[in-house]
């Protein structure tokens, strides 16, 4: 019997494996599309079932993917897989309306900010490591600044939580509408640096994440992109000698 137990577990993991092996070479893609939605996703979608249902669905698929992309990271890889066991059970939490509101946000944030932060990381080294500029590493590319817009959106979202009031014009922005989905607005319009103005950091906390989001996105633009921009033009060249 136990033989029998541990050859199932074995072909059980033989399976996952070969799963994730299949699915590797589409990573980005998956990854991005799912970051596309998140994004833009209310624009068609009813408002609150896209922020009830959807996001929380597309947060759990973007860990789960996110596993695919550390895979070869063992100690990210079971850190992953247990970000994504409490990212769902959060979820749960937060669908039934058990517990305090305010708590399971928290708890949320405290999962998704490491999570971003890791698969942000290990997508930019895999850019930076590649020696061929194709498709892959094009999308990982744009994948890696968007991300940095969330993991911008989830700090912002953290202080506010803890210090009520950090940012102020949600009123004049959106009617009063919903603050994360606010904050991540404004998040990326810093990261871009647009800077609007309709939505202001109050706190010195508030602004001191703001100069780290903008000058993220500046130093994203100018190092990583011009390193692709750089192998890009040596694979040409390359390719006519």
């Amino acid at each position: 019997m136990v033989r029998i137990k541990i050859l199932n577990l074995t072909n059980k993991y033989r399976t996952h494996i070969n799963m994730i092996k299949k699915v590797f070479p589409y990573r980005m893609e998956l990854f991005l599309i799912c970051q596309t939605i998140l994004l833009f996703g209310s624009i068609i979608i009813p408002t609150f079932i896209f922020e009830t249902i959807i996001s929380p669905l597309l947060y759990i698929l973007m860990v789960t993917i996110g596993i695919v992309i550390i895979s070869k990271n063992k100690i990210f890889f079971r850190l992953f897989t247990v970000l994504l066991l409490g990212l769902t059970v959060i979820n749960l939490i937060k669908y039934r309306s058990l517990g305090d509101v305010k708590v399971n946000e928290l708890v949320e944030m405290a999962i998704l900010f490491p999570f971003f932060t890791i698969v942000t990381y290990e997508m930019i080294k895999q850019v930076w490591q590649a020696t061929i500029v194709n498709k892959t590493v094009i999308l990982g590319l744009i994948s890696g600044f968007i991300s940095l817009g969330i993991i911008g959106a989830l700090l912002y979202s953290n202080i506010e939580m803890i210090h009520p009031g950090s940012f102020s014009g949600f009123t004049e922005a959106d009617g009063g509408g919903d603050v994360n989905s606010n904050l991540m607005y404004f998040s990326f319009i810093t990261l871009m640096a647009v800077g609007y103005g309709d939505i202001l950091p109050m706190t010195m906390l508030a602004k001191k994440a703001s100069i780290l989001i903008g000058l993220s996105g500046q130093l994203y633009l100018v190092i990583i992109m011009a390193v692709v921009v750089a192998k890009y033009i040596q694979n040409i060249e390359k390719n006519k000698d």
